[in-house]
């Protein structure tokens, strides 16, 4: 009989571990397997905060990028690579950033955000066809996501877009060493998971959390954020018209709510440029030029001479 092509041998891979405090997970009552999941995602915080200097290193490197015109790109599978489709597909609500700024690809394509397609994460080559569509250049960033660090699609990421002179970095969940075409290695220590391999836990938990400081940190550095309040938030629906409205409010205490409303819609839904208008006694056009002057960063605005 032909003996099966074994795969990889994975078992030395940490989020590959058997969490030994879990070993009984399905005896226990409904109340004390949340207990347990919650009691052992309190490392997903500490994990994040470790990874911190790596994290703010591959941040300032990719500040300077995107401000002259460059794009991250996020690259994964499975969990990984939905991870990072969720975040850049948040950031033109809450930024009104330009949707090409910030690109998840995930091995599959778009179908497997709904449903699984493993085998196409074994491709190390899987990337390219998508680089070469987007035309990744210099400028650009690809940050590839892996949990276990072994995924061939998110490695194989990595060479193919430092030939292209793409800054490159590498985020994951078990130590492992930074190859020569990888300029930022992040390493998420999470440890083994509650459901052996199933890195969509704590893993996953602590992938959000980092995918989330690079990209809240990257545009509050381009002057999309003033203080800890969105004032470029795309103000497309109801929810978000009342938040623009409050931050108008919070930021101009003598605005009722009518009055911030009216001031929102003369600024085209723009809290900056309505806050510009008031601030500086001008009209929309002329506030928008002056925030174009000011790179589009309110403080600098509201502060220039």
């Amino acid at each position: 009989m032909t003996q099966p092509i074994l795969p990889p041998d994975r078992g030395r891979v940490a989020t590959e571990q058997r969490n030994l405090t879990s070993t009984h997970l399905d005896q226990l009552t409904t109340l004390q397997q949340v207990q347990a999941m919650a009691q052992d995602h309190a490392v997903v915080h500490q994990a994040v905060a470790n990874a911190a200097p790596a994290l703010a290193a591959f941040i300032d490197a990719l500040v300077p990028r995107v401000r002259h015109g460059g794009r991250l790109f996020y690259c994964g599978a499975g969990t990984s690579g939905r991870l990072g489709v969720l975040d850049a597909s948040e950031c033109p609500p809450t930024f009104c950033s330009d949707p090409s700024q910030v690109i998840g690809l995930i091995a599959g394509g778009d179908v497997a955000l709904r449903r699984s397609s493993e085998r196409r994460e074994d491709d190390p080559q899987g990337t390219e066809a998508e680089f070469v569509a987007h035309a990744l250049g210099a400028s650009d960033a690809v940050l590839a996501i892996a949990a276990g660090g072994t995924t061939p699609y998110a490695l194989g990421a990595i060479p193919l877009a430092k030939a292209r002179g793409a800054l490159t970095a590498l985020l994951v969940c078990s130590p492992r060493e930074r190859t020569a075409d990888c300029d930022h290695l992040i390493v998420l220590a999470t440890g083994a998971e509650m459901l052996t391999g199933s890195t969509r836990l704590k893993a996953g938990s602590a992938t959000k959390l980092a995918l989330n400081c690079i990209t809240t940190l990257l545009f509050t550095q381009l002057g999309k954020v003033h203080g800890n309040l969105m004032v470029d938030l795309a103000a497309t629906n109801d929810k978000l018209v009342d938040r623009a409205i409050r931050v108008l409010q919070m930021l101009d205490p003598s605005l009722d709510r009518p009055s911030a409303a009216a001031l929102l819609q003369e600024g085209g839904g723009r809290v900056k440029t309505a806050l510009v208008m008031r601030s500086r006694t001008m009209d929309r056009t002329a506030a928008e030029a002056h925030l174009l002057r000011c790179d589009g960063n309110l403080r600098r605005a509201l502060e220039a001479k």
